[in-house]
């Protein structure tokens, strides 16, 4: 009661607390592009039909029309330019919006960051100030902003978000509505341009944007929407002095240290897992539980012992595996043990209890119920998971073990003891109870064998009931004489009325045991299914499919899939003459062979032909444990269906093979088409100005002035280096796609490397400028000094070409341990990170590193590849102060050998 009251406290505070500030809602998204911003305003329309003062502090509508016409009839603040390095960037007035001081306020994009010498550098901060200042705030935000959950995401995406919104932000929520759009509807609207340009959503539909991507994010969603609500849902309830349904999920487990409780745990912690709830471990101590244990204590002057201290053992052990296995433990205690469970698990807002199978014994079936039952009736709120533990298991099995090994004597023996004990019981009820109708207990007795044996037991029950009953209690007594015409009668309507309850009663059993097979039947293929399901090719389909046969049907299963040339060699070298041919026969017919059939029947493995599309595509071998007893309809039955499920599997992963090929030679077309495209623009280029200035050499000769002449010849040379440049690119391009580059290292100055790229490339382009940082005093390298010149050359022509007119490349060396690092760097646009790895790509369709104006796709890609060969690393990084590109290149160094060792040769 303290406890609670504790809670109500809390509560009611923590409500008081938020009275007089602005209530948030966050409209939340599991990824851009699901319409956040749209059903913010549509929101904010219907609160200005009803009279509410809606204002819009800012509101990104990203060119979307539809966005935009939203936002016709609001009020909105208008932006404030801030000035930055240059540069008039807009941003939210959070002071006039302050001034202004509506009802609510629309704050769009709630991780974003401000521009810097704004007052506060995030916008969930000036959301924070609003909130303070008693204004109500609408605002978005996508899951991955979270701080808490900003690893997770990295794990799902391989992205690092850097704009995240603080956890206590989402403290101050009113309300969290989840705007979701299946991943599929969502990539079409990025192909749509929906969400972003056709360009950036090309890079995003390979990168983030991918389905597995989606699909975790939304889930991530649905979880954090789901744990605010149930938080705010506790805290109302608490606050009224109510006790509130839980909406997250939580597992708790019950344990009495009775056996198996090991097993509940291990049972609990995967069910919680697959939920990916937090999970409790319990148990309850009543009086009497703990009055052994004292006396125990008592008796030894030490510790439990004897059954009692094996019970506690056992729950230490339990516990302890449950802590190891990440759950919390807790001990109750209270008479009432149903009771007890149903207050832990509320206090703990549980929503699934997991306990062992209760034992019934017939005395409490009738005067008690079992804690199952209880928790049946009282916990009504609860989704119970009643697991059979492997004793329980155990004891349900051996009547049924012992049946069918006893066969028809054991019925017809459970028939005899039947009739006795109705006889015993009606002699009993004769002389103590003064009955005098005695049919009733044999008609009962009846019954009960038709209920658990088939037809025969029961005539055969009938039969001697009606022999027992006419015997010992119909007069004279002691013989099967009948004295009275009534007499006859009795017992022939006790006859009667016996075949006819027992053929009911069997009748009823057979209808239950064939509900029971057609479960077991479903149930089967349903696992196979769900297991096929997740298999990419017929060798997995193989595997899959054997793992479910062996275990639905407990028999040997052996799977070829494919040409019967290598059918011998899939099933394995053990298999006889006979199973090799009953199998071959089964492949090449399309039909049953070997055990069971009127083909190959000597063989002890029973073939059946797996059928796609009306032809046989491989084979499946079952052996049972007993080859000699014959084979039931419904297991007969069963084994041709998952067959034929494995069939339709296997179909299934050749469609998907055809088209990942269709995917492939469509990729490959891209590909080509992209050459093709940048060989004619990038050689037509050079070519057409070299034929333009021969031309005007040749038709107009000596009236050409000297310096044209020489301007002409000029470009001639410089077109035809050009030229020679990207036929060489596209050498190496193919020598390094078919492993045919060779490294002939030799030992080289890293200054004169640098010092003849950058000579290199100031013939070409006079005007480029250079800061050179290299230490005096490096030691020579070990390279291919020409690819290696060859890949700087390319890194700093890639440079100039986005460098702004006048400024200068720097080239910086530095020696890091045992490898050289070489940072070249421009001044241009820059190159967004997510972008970064996929500029040494070939043919990267971005206007961005060489793949801009007269870029080939190609430059980058090669560099990958030198530096790959011998061993090093490159990347792509932000320029010196965030502006511009840095490309580094990571080489290993070794000490110079002696002088005279000679270049050394090696494929790369």
């Amino acid at each position: 009661m303290g406890e609670d009251r504790d809670a109500q406290a809390d509560a009611l505070m923590g409500a008081l607390r938020r009275e007089g500030t602005g209530r948030l809602t966050v409209f939340l998204g599991p990824a851009p592009g699901v319409g956040k911003t749209y059903a913010m305003l549509q929101r904010a329309r219907e609160l200005q039909r009803q009279g509410v003062d809606v204002v819009v502090g800012v509101v990104e509508t990203h060119g979307r029309s539809e966005t935009h016409a939203l936002l016709q009839g609001l009020a909105v603040v208008p932006l404030q330019r801030v000035e930055y390095r240059g540069r008039r960037l807009e941003e939210m007035d959070l002071d006039a919006l302050l001034k202004r001081r509506p009802q609510v306020a629309l704050v769009d994009e709630l991780a974003h960051r401000n521009v810097p010498g704004s007052r506060h550098q995030r916008r969930w901060q000036d959301v924070m100030e609003l909130l303070d200042a008693g204004v109500d705030v609408y605002t978005t935000v996508n899951i991955q902003h979270l701080e808490s959950l900003n690893d997770v995401v990295h794990r799902i995406t391989g992205v690092r978000v850097s704009e995240t919104v603080p956890d206590a932000v989402f403290e101050r929520l009113r309300d969290v509505r989840l705007v979701d759009l299946p991943p599929r509807e969502l990539i079409e609207r990025l192909h749509q341009g929906k969400v972003y340009l056709p360009e950036q959503a090309a890079q995003a539909l390979q990168a983030f944007f991918s389905i597995g991507n989606l699909q975790a994010l939304r889930e991530l969603a649905m979880q954090t929407v789901a744990e605010h609500v149930d938080a705010d849902l506790r805290e109302s309830q608490a606050a009224r002095g109510l006790a509130g349904p839980a909406l997250r999920q939580h597992v708790m487990v019950a344990i009495d240290g009775r056996g198996s409780s090991e097993y509940l745990v291990r049972v609990g912690r995967r069910i919680a897992e697959r939920r990916g709830a937090p999970w409790t471990v319990v148990s309850v101590e009543t009086a009497r539980s703990s009055a052994g244990a004292a006396d125990a204590m008592r008796a030894t002057g030490s510790a439990p012992g004897g059954t009692e201290q094996a019970r506690l053992l056992e729950l230490d052990k339990a516990f302890a595996l449950a802590r190891r296995l990440g759950g919390e433990t807790a001990t109750l205690h209270g008479d009432d043990v149903a009771g007890a469970l149903l207050d832990e698990a509320a206090a703990r807002g549980a929503s699934a209890l997991v306990l062992g199978r209760t034992r019934e014994r017939p005395v409490a079936r009738i005067f008690n119920r079992t804690i199952t039952q209880q928790l049946l009736a009282r916990g009504a709120q609860y989704e119970l998971t009643i697991v059979s533990t492997p004793q329980a298991v155990a004891r349900s099995g051996a009547w049924r073990r012992w049946r069918q090994r006893a066969g028809t004597g054991g019925e017809l023996l459970v028939a005899t003891l039947a009739s006795a004990a109705a006889v015993a019981t009606a002699s009993l009820a004769e002389r103590f109870l003064a009955l005098t109708d005695l049919s009733m207990v044999f008609i009962v007795a009846v019954l009960l064998v038709a209920a658990r044996t088939r037809m025969t037991a029961s005539v055969v029950t009938a039969l001697l009931c009606f022999l027992g009953y006419n015997f010992f209690f119909i007069e004279p007594r002691y013989t099967f004489y009948i004295g009275a015409f009534p007499g006859v009668a009795t017992v022939f309507i006790f006859l009667v009325t016996a075949l006819v309850a027992g053929r009911l009663a069997s009748r009823l059993r057979s209808q239950v045991l064939a509900l029971r097979a057609a479960n077991s039947h479903a149930t089967a293929l349903q696992t196979l299914g769900r297991e096929l399901a997740s298999a990419a090719d017929s060798g997995q389909v193989g595997k899959a499919a054997s793992r479910v046969l062996q275990t639905v049907l407990g028999a040997d299963v052996r799977i070829a899939l494919g040409s019967p040339d290598t059918l011998g060699e899939t099933l394995g070298d053990d298999l006889g003459d006979k199973d090799q041919a009953a199998a071959l026969w089964c492949r090449r017919h399309g039909q049953p062979a070997g055990r069971y059939t009127d083909t190959l029947g000597q063989s002890s493995w029973w073939f059946l032909p797996v059928q796609a599309e009306g032809s046989a595509v491989g084979v499946v071998g079952l052996r049972f444990p007993d080859p000699v007893k014959s084979l039931g309809f419904e297991q007969h039955r069963l084994a041709e269906a998952m067959v034929e499920d494995i069939g339709q599997a296997v179909l299934r992963t050749r469609l998907v093979a055809d088209l990942e090929s269709a995917r492939v030679n469509e990729e490959t077309e891209r590909l080509r088409s992209a050459l093709l495209s940048s060989v004619s623009h990038d050689l037509r280029s050079p070519l057409a100005s070299m034929i333009g200035a021969a031309d005007s050499l040749a038709e107009y000769g000596t009236a050409v002035s000297a310096e044209d002449r020489a301007s002409l010849l000029q470009t001639i040379r410089q077109e035809g280096h050009r030229l020679d440049r990207y036929i060489q690119n596209l050498l190496d391009m193919t020598r390094l796609g078919q492993h045919g580059l060779a490294l002939t290292r030799d030992w080289i100055g890293v200054d004169e490397l640098v010092g003849s790229a950058t000579s290199r490339l100031q013939r070409y382009s006079p005007s480029v400028r250079f800061e050179i940082d290299i230490p005096s005093g490096l030691p020579p390298i070990e390279v291919h000094p020409a690819l290696i010149e060859q890949a700087l050359f390319n890194v700093l022509e890639n440079a100039e070409k986005f460098s702004p007119p006048g400024e200068p490349i720097q080239v910086r060396v530095r020696r890091e341990g045992e490898r050289l690092r070489l940072d070249v760097s421009d001044r241009g646009p820059g190159i967004p990170p997510d972008e970064r790895r996929r500029i040494f790509d070939m043919f990267y369709s971005v206007e961005r590193g060489d793949r801009g104006r007269q870029g080939s796709g190609l430059g980058l890609a090669i560099v990958q590849g030198i530096v790959g060969a011998h061993m090093g690393s490159i990347e792509a990084l932000a320029g010196p102060g965030g502006v511009g590109t840095t490309i580094r290149i990571g080489l290993p160094w070794s000490a110079p050998r002696d002088p005279g060792h000679t270049a050394e040769h090696e494929p790369a």
